[in-house]
């Protein structure tokens, strides 16, 4: 159920350390492939730099959460997964990294009409925790 839940999900919330320990938690679009989860950066959405924290952070302490949840005013209805993991940053030209923005562009309409041509991030899923 946990995947099925994650696989329709639109969003997902990326945590990772920044380098003085400090948890740094952003939203984006993303895929999973079996226990990997991808991301990339994009040029879709406006970023104020093309050096964002959470590339670094993933240099200096590969290990990350993943969160995607759903709210509803029905509460019965509430749920949520937690994907942990080891991320790493893809080279753009590594087999792995041109799937990534294959599934990504499958599943998310704007990244077909403007591919990602920033970095991917992969993230090892290690382990899967969900409520209900």
């Amino acid at each position: 159920m946990m995947r099925k839940r994650v696989a329709a999900a639109r969003v997902a919330r990326l945590a990772t350390v920044t380098v003085d320990g400090r948890p740094h938690l952003v939203p984006c679009c993303f895929v999973v492939d079996g226990d990997v989860m991808f991301t990339g950066v994009d040029d879709v959405k406006a970023k104020s730099t093309p050096a964002l924290r959470r590339l670094d952070n993933i240099g200096l302490h590969p290990a990350v959460s993943v969160l995607v949840d759903h709210y509803d005013e029905d509460w019965l209805a509430l749920w949520w997964v937690r994907m942990d993991g080891d991320a790493r940053v893809l080279d753009p030209s590594a087999p792995e990294a041109r799937t990534a923005r294959r599934l990504l562009a499958a599943k998310y309409e704007p990244y077909r009409d403007q591919p990602i041509s920033g970095p991917v991030i992969s993230v090892q899923i290690t382990r899967w925790v969900g409520w209900p």
